[in-house]
């Protein structure tokens, strides 16, 4: 009879250890680490890799000239950080990296990022500091979207990605920040899943 309880109280115990494990509901889609970096934001102040570190971020490429995808892009992230607002959701950054870096300047992107409602500019890096070669092989080696100066105009092609990276400098998840339709860009998703990282990893 002893051996009997003690046999229930272990497949008990197993039972809930397996049930925990079961009950992680964010899933990585991707497992790519990003080298380090250092660069300027839009306050002038030094962001790196190692200084993101501890918390997830949400990332994509940007410029203040663009006549494209770039203004429906940066609405859109605001459009996610007021999800997060309304969720009570705060361990998280915003990070865009500039792909024309000779013209976007700290002030110009201060500048740029006046002209939409941001509901937390804090959590905002808008990234400078480096050469149009730099950001151009960095988009493609690290995060897989492209980055392509056109030497034909003041334009430069790149991808319309947001990609999510833990709180160790991995990008774990991709989604589509532009869409010809707006309801299309997945908004509610990005908050719950950057939401349900926080909860499941901080």
């Amino acid at each position: 009879m002893r051996n009997k309880i003690i046999g229930l109280v272990l497949l008990f115990a197993l039972a809930v250890v397996l049930g925990a494990c079961g009950n992680t509901k964010f899933k990585a889609d991707y497992s790519l680490e990003l080298p380090d970096f250092e660069h300027v934001n839009q306050r002038g102040e030094k962001v790196s890799l190692e200084s993101l570190k501890g918390k997830p971020w949400i990332g994509m490429y940007i410029f203040t000239n663009c006549t494209s995808i770039c203004p429906p892009m940066s609405f859109n992230m605001t459009q996610v950080q007021e999800k997060l607002k309304k969720k009570g959701v705060e361990d998280y950054n915003i990070v865009a990296f500039s792909v024309d870096p000779d013209v976007d300047k700290p002030e110009v992107l201060a500048d740029y990022l006046k002209r939409y409602n941001v509901p937390d500019e804090s959590k905002w890096n808008l990234l400078t500091g480096y050469s149009q070669k730099y950001i151009e092989q960095f988009a493609v080696k690290s995060t897989k979207i492209i980055v392509k100066d056109d030497p034909n105009t003041d334009q430069v092609i790149h991808g319309n990605q947001f990609f999510l990276v833990d709180k160790d400098g991995k990008i774990v998840k991709m989604y589509s920040g532009y869409a010809k339709n707006a309801e299309d860009v997945p908004i509610d998703t990005i908050a719950s899943d950057i939401e349900t990282y926080i909860d499941e990893n901080l």
